[in-house]
């Protein structure tokens, strides 16, 4: 089956930048959206971020708005998140995802393990 793996976590300081890469393995992810969700600690996930297999459809959250762009390589089956103007509450667990559609995105087929991004103050 895909597998997708997150890398690119880490900790920076407020107003940094980091850039999360989610790789896809296995089986070709093709024709399905793909983004990204996080979780920080004792709080519910949310939605930060999809784009389509094309590229031509990105959606961001009202909170990563101006800060995040998401990308993907699907030469490389690889979709990226680049943060900047990072900030305190954007520390959480952010997993990539894979779903059959942008619509159906909070039932995603695939998702990774993880990585955590803390941002201090």
């Amino acid at each position: 089956q895909a597998q997708l793996v997150e890398s690119g976590g880490g900790v920076v300081q407020a107003g940094g930048s980091l850039r999360l890469s989610c790789a896809a393995s296995g089986r070709t992810v093709s024709n399905k959206a793909m983004g990204w969700f996080r979780q920080a600690e004792g709080k519910e996930r949310e939605f930060v971020a999809v784009t389509s297999w094309s590229g031509g459809s990105k959606y961001y959250s009202d909170s990563v708005q101006g800060r995040f762009t998401i990308s993907r390589d699907n030469t490389k089956n690889t979709v990226y998140l680049q943060m900047n103007s990072l900030k305190p509450e954007d520390t959480a667990v952010y997993y990539c995802f894979a779903s059959k559609s942008i619509p159906t995105m909070t039932a995603p087929d695939f998702w990774g393990q993880g990585t955590q991004v803390t941002v201090s103050s």
